[in-house]
């Protein structure tokens, strides 16, 4: 048997790709890409949009519209 270590961002990554559409799944790898770009540059309002979408996605559930918005103009 193989044993693979995941950090905390892989393991989270591979809980985002179960049991999602191809939509959803896109929008939480967007958001954690996001995430890192915003953190870095001190963006709390975007750190904060894409932890709710990532949150969201966890649960299952939509994200707020305004959310995903702002989330995938962060790179426009």
């Amino acid at each position: 048997m193989l044993t693979v270590l995941l950090t905390d961002q892989e393991m989270m990554m591979a809980l985002l790709r179960q049991d999602q559409s191809a939509s959803e799944g896109a929008s939480g790898e967007t958001a954690w890409a996001v995430l890192e770009a915003a953190n870095d540059l001190g963006d709390t309002a975007t750190v904060d949009a894409c932890r709710r979408v990532i949150d969201a996605s966890l649960r299952g559930a939509a994200p707020a519209s305004s959310d995903v918005a702002l989330v995938t103009a962060f790179f426009g």
